[in-house]
């Protein structure tokens, strides 16, 4: 399998989706070098979540023994759409997704940040538009959202809602959803919108369960 170099940001939790957007500020001087580095270049910057847990949260780079946590096996390319430099040598940044890839192995590279060499071929769909969701799904997928939002104490605009498109609905509830660390995973290895919908679906009645239950803040579905 091919693969092209990729620079990397290992960060629990971020999900970034083709098509969808994510915001970072960023503030670590690895990761500021990250940025100088991509905007120098072609933009790019390649979002992927540590693996392993302290406690029950993900290890980061920062925690990890070296500064190089494990990582897992996919992830996803971003392309920085929106930069925004402070003064004191912060960066706030929007990355828009384009395609998942697959990592291949890291490199050993003398930069400050982390370059790996990933693929991309399997993930070819990932520039296509997906197909709508079913009435059904997408009905469902709102109803659980609207009952897991109440569960939550979130306000959300339902009216705003319902004139997204089906896939930046799917892709904005992943990315917000309080899940951990192996469910965003599940979520970004997920086929399609479809597969991803059943995700959340599932994932939010778990999380609904665990909480009558008495269970912790922050639902653990690894």
């Amino acid at each position: 399998m091919e693969g092209t170099r990729l620079s990397i940001f290992p960060l629990a939790g971020a999900l970034l989706l083709p098509r969808a957007q994510l915001p970072l500020h960023i503030f670590e001087m690895r990761y500021r070098a990250l940025v100088k580095d991509a905007m120098a270049r072609d933009r790019r910057i390649a979002m992927i979540q540590p693996r392993g847990t302290s406690n029950g949260e993900s290890i980061t780079d920062s925690e990890s023994e070296g500064g190089k946590a494990p990582l897992f096996d996919i992830g996803c390319v971003g392309r920085i759409a929106e930069v925004e430099a402070l003064d004191d040598g912060r960066f706030n940044i929007i990355l828009e997704g384009l395609t998942r890839f697959r990592l291949l192995a890291e490199i050993d590279a003398s930069t400050a940040f982390r370059q790996v060499e990933g693929a991309t071929q399997e993930y070819r769909d990932d520039e296509i538009t997906p197909e709508p969701l079913s009435i059904a799904m997408r009905g469902g997928l709102v109803d659980e959202s609207k009952r897991f939002a109440d569960m939550l104490g979130y306000a959300v605009d339902w009216t705003a809602i319902e004139t997204l498109d089906d896939e930046t609905l799917v892709n904005m509830i992943a990315q917000v959803a309080p899940f951990d660390v192996a469910a965003k995973q599940a979520l970004l290895e997920a086929p399609g919108i479809d597969e991803r919908s059943e995700l959340l679906i599932q994932f939010m009645q778990f999380f609904r369960m665990h909480q009558a239950s008495g269970g912790d803040d922050r639902a653990t579905l690894q």
